[in-house]
């Protein structure tokens, strides 16, 4: 009985660990600048990718190979190593998705000081447009 628990508890933290890793894999591949078609084969890879993983750590056996019995001892260990490995991982998911995050915070800061200097020019261009137009105004009359 224990040992179905403890193995319930840990699928399930696998599958949450998983999910969460999905989500932000999502969300970085939302923030960066692809077009929409390259960001859905993006998103499509990746999740078939974390799909994969998450069958080869919850499903170990290969076609026709039995498991051996095994005791709650085992069992729990078995569950702590599961647990471990999604850490690991869901660690490893959350340090890449902060590196994209910051990599997408600086593009958006450049493109916002290159808009910036955009609208600048476009109004000093403006300024110059209306001071010419005055002065040749002037000029007529």
């Amino acid at each position: 009985m224990e040992r179905n628990e403890g193995s319930g508890f840990a699928r399930g933290f696998v599958a949450g660990a998983l999910l969460g890793g999905v989500a932000g894999a999502v969300v970085a591949l939302l923030f960066a600048p692809k077009s929409g078609r390259q960001l859905r084969r993006d998103i499509a890879e990746r999740t078939s990718e974390l799909y994969d993983r998450a069958q080869d750590i919850l499903n170990p056996k290969t076609v026709g190979e039995e498991l051996p019995p095994v005791t709650v001892n085992q069992g729990k260990i078995r569950a702590q190593q599961i647990v471990s490995a999604a850490r690991e991982q869901a660690e490893q998911l959350l340090t890449s998705a902060e590196q994209v995050l910051r990599e997408a915070r600086n593009k958006a800061a450049t493109a916002k000081e290159q808009i910036q200097e955009n609208i600048e020019r476009v109004r000093d261009a403006a300024k110059a447009s209306v001071e010419a137009f005055k002065s040749e105004i002037q000029g007529k009359q």
